[in-house]
């Protein structure tokens, strides 16, 4: 059964981490502004998904919302828009003090913005650009393959990637957070012929809870998997992205 995005966040459970901040500020995306109190500890990273009307004063709006709550923004990426939307990703986190709920409070505040996901966001993770990850393969091609699955937990804020040979059946390459698999087992990501985003149900492997995938073909008989533990699900824009840079890994 799907689960909605408050039943999502109920699942959060902020830790002790510490982060000084002066006060809310959003220079990533233009924004300048201070919206109250300075807070002395900060809990961990989140990622916050949200769709919202495309049209002037929207993501502004959001990012009052937010800091209202004393969310600290970090960094904000446009995932996809349509004919009247936009998909933004926030990267942020709150004061210890503060439930994650409370975001979703404070989007609703906000006219026609629908929260879609909430959950943790590795701290050394950031916004990183396709364009980067295209220098990064091009400076080195023969280690491309290697660079893409290095580089795309960061550029589609995934928990893991992994690069198959599809015809050997075995794990050329993975991230640091991986689930160690290989041989008959990678049978669980599909056929890995093609570009698809599927779900794998919970003990998939031992251990792993529900885990959204991405798979793109490269060329040579070999693919790169992507997963994000718990979601949010890819949408058609971001596996538009990683068939490209999965082509272009490819090729050199």
């Amino acid at each position: 059964m799907t689960r909605g995005p408050a039943e999502r966040v109920a699942e959060i459970t902020v830790g002790k981490r510490s982060l000084t901040r002066a006060a809310y500020r959003a220079q990533r995306v233009g924004i300048a502004a201070d919206f109250g109190p300075a807070y002395s500890k900060m809990g961990p990273m989140l990622l916050l998904r949200v769709q919202l009307p495309d049209r002037p004063g929207s993501l502004g709006a959001v990012a009052s919302a937010l800091g209202s709550v004393g969310a600290d923004i970090h960094a904000v990426e446009i995932i996809d828009r349509g004919l009247d939307y936009a998909i933004d990703d926030f990267m942020l986190n709150l004061p210890q003090s503060v439930l994650p709920e409370n975001l979703l409070s404070a989007c609703a505040m906000v006219e026609g913005v629908k929260v879609l996901w909430v959950s943790h966001y590795h701290s050394d993770w950031g916004v990183e650009s396709d364009i980067a990850t295209l220098n990064r393969m091009a400076s080195e091609p023969k280690r491309a393959g290697q660079i893409l699955t290095e580089e795309s937990p960061i550029v589609f804020h995934s928990t893991w990637a992994i690069l198959v040979d599809v015809t050997a059946g075995s794990v050329l390459s993975s991230s640091s957070m991986a689930p160690e698999i290989d041989g008959a087992e990678l049978s669980a990501f599909g056929t890995m012929d093609s570009t698809y985003a599927t779900e794998l149900a919970a003990e998939w492997q031992p251990g792993w809870g529900d885990t959204l995938i991405a798979v793109a073909a490269l060329p040579g008989g070999r693919a790169i998997v992507i997963g994000r533990n718990g979601g949010p699900a890819y949408l058609p824009v971001e596996l538009v992205r990683l068939q490209h840079l999965a082509t272009l890994a490819g090729a050199r």
